[in-house]
């Protein structure tokens, strides 16, 4: 790679011939604020909140996309570069609301923090035109409230350039200038997935997930109540650095002890259930590759890729795995198995999960999602939402001591844990599909050719003299890429994992923010930490599971499984 020297505030920097000022910069551990640059999405220079001094240029230049060149002298911090930044701010804070005590974002938006940065005490520009939009709620699981919008084209660029979903654009021209979705409709009357990506990298409080904190908080309260929770298994490395602690950080025992102090009668785990979405799954799947069903399957278990087939590729919805996500496994058994077992009235229990993902919000809504005869999951809150319920009740997280998840559904296996990162699913249901098609105990465990951050993996694996083919594909946009390779019938694939975010559920919509490579990759490591650390690494070695199919369900994918634990999917229209 050919490299260039150049100076930044004195001091002598080398960077890729290709790369910008800004990276250059970041590389040398020299600190430049941005608000519409994100270091995963494609530079725009919009904000101008970058602006730096550069030999050879007659004015300020934006960092983010200005290049760097052999030899140049850049300054980052003259008085006409923090004069030039000062405006910039003074002139958004101008036509911003000033709720920032109460807006859900305070804490976590980088307008507040870079204003505090700049020593923004007073603004100059008060009075004059403003901005008047009402907040949009018809989304079930966003809410959009355009005032605080700063158009930094994030939400933009991360729907079309990593999802493909294409929900947002400019429109309008210069003060009328808004980021607006197809004829200025309502989110929720849009080809939206309910992914969240856009409200992770949204700077202030313009996208949030809808907040369902009352909700639970109403149900604790509820003396009449018996009110269960359910966590993923990527919360267990996300909620943790929500609450201030290093990325990745496995606090599952804090989490446990921590959901206890809130007021929740039983904490339950997610992984349990993940291990019966593999028995159903990998059970299908065996199905599908010995009667000719149909293939390639495709995985289940990720709602804002279900939404986005049925938006968009209706006609390919029987490859879709007929199984639920573990979610809603988990609260068809929770309002059925549960109270069988533990003598309690299902009509009292209020089901609530915690996840990583906004578009569970939605899915726990879904009519379908109502086999038990009760609503299975009542109410869905994100790492973000668990998070703030825990600042709210002043518990000392970190210093909480570590408990169990209760029983019958407390126990998951290493396979279930996985289920988190991107290859997770596939990786588990192939621990099991070989197992049970050999008819032998296999001491392979580790499939480390599905790992990996890639955004399409594919490998063949031979079981039993069989060989597989499968491929495991994460964000909505190459989950499309892949479904229009089925259509033209070049994806000669048996099996395929889809997940609609970034990394899975580690970079799912509802995990705490700022996301990035990095961040996902120590959560990830996370998670393969907690695999190899399970006793238990296959999901059909559950006690738990097995006890669950001998005395109430009887066989994967027998008549009581079928009916509690499978679904269909539609054409969405909207």
């Amino acid at each position: 790679m050919e490299m260039v020297t150049l100076t930044i505030n004195g001091q002598t920097v080398q960077a890729p011939k290709n790369a910008t000022i800004l990276e250059a910069a970041r590389s040398a551990g020299i600190y430049i604020p941005t608000l519409c640059y994100h270091p995963e999405l494609a530079p725009e220079g919009a904000c101008r909140l970058c602006v730096v001094e550069a030999s050879g240029a007659r004015t300020l230049v934006a960092s983010c996309v200005y290049p760097v060149a052999d030899g140049m002298v850049v300054k980052t911090n003259t008085p006409k570069v923090r004069e030039a930044r000062r405006m910039v701010v003074e002139l958004l804070l101008a036509n911003h609301p000033k709720d920032c005590l109460s807006c859900q974002k305070s804490g976590d938006c980088e307008l507040q923090k870079i204003a505090a940065d700049l020593g923004l005490r007073k603004i100059r520009f008060e009075g004059g035109a403003r901005k008047a939009h009402t907040i949009d709620g018809s989304n079930p699981c966003l809410v959009r409230d355009q005032e605080k919008c700063i158009l930094c084209g994030r939400c933009i660029r991360v729907c079309r350039d990593v999802q493909g979903m294409n929900v947002y654009s400019f429109a309008n021209r210069g003060f009328d200038t808004i980021v607006s979705t197809a004829f200025e409709s309502d989110l929720g009357q849009v080809e939206c997935s309910y992914c969240g990506q856009c409200a992770s990298v949204c700077p202030t409080g313009a996208i949030v997930e809808r907040d369902d904190t009352e909700k639970v908080w109403d149900a604790i309260n509820d003396p009449d109540k018996i009110v269960i929770v359910q966590t993923a298994p990527s919360v267990r490395v996300a909620i943790g650095e929500e609450l201030g602690m290093e990325p990745g950080s496995i606090v599952t025992g804090k989490m446990v002890a921590a959901l206890r102090h809130l007021g929740f009668d039983k904490v339950f785990d997610t992984d349990f259930s993940a291990d019966l979405t593999i028995m159903e799954e990998g059970y299908e799947f065996i199905d599908r590759l010995k009667n000719g069903g149909k293939l390639p399957m495709i995985t289940s278990c990720s709602p804002g890729w279900v939404n986005m087939i049925e938006l968009k590729y209706p006609e390919l919805l029987d490859h879709l795995s007929t199984a639920k996500s573990p979610q809603q496994m988990f609260g068809a058994v929770a309002k059925t198995y549960y109270p069988h077992k533990a003598g309690i009235d299902p009509a009292k229990i209020v089901s609530v999960s915690v996840m990583p993902c906004t578009a569970k919000k939605a899915e726990a809504a879904r009519p379908e999602m109502c086999d038990s005869g009760y609503r299975d999951v009542d109410i869905v809150i994100t790492t973000r939402e668990l998070g703030r319920m825990i600042r709210e009740a002043g518990i000392d997280f970190k210093h909480l001591k570590e408990e169990e998840f209760d029983s019958p559904l407390g126990i998951g296996t290493g396979a279930g844990v996985i289920f988190g990162t991107t290859g997770g699913v596939m990786e588990a249901a192939l621990r099991t599909v070989a197992d049970v098609l050999t008819g032998e105990d296999l001491p392979r465990v580790d499939y480390t050719e599905v790992r990996g951050m890639e955004y399409t993996r594919e490998a063949e694996i031979e079981i039993g003299g069989q060989k597989v083919k499968i491929a495991v594909v994460h964000t909505l946009k190459s989950a499309m890429q892949m479904l229009e390779r089925i259509k033209k019938g070049e994806a000669d694939y048996q099996f395929i994992e889809v997940m609609a975010c970034p990394g899975g559920c580690i970079g799912g919509g509802g995990q705490p923010v700022p996301v990035n490579a990095e961040i996902r990759r120590l959560r990830r490591e996370g998670l393969f930490s907690c695999d190899r650390a399970s006793e238990l690494r296959k999901s059909h070695e559950n006690p738990e599971i097995i006890e669950l199919y001998k005395t109430w369900l009887g066989e994967p994918l027998g008549e009581k499984a079928h009916n509690l634990l499978h679904t269909h999917y539609h054409r969405q229209i909207r």
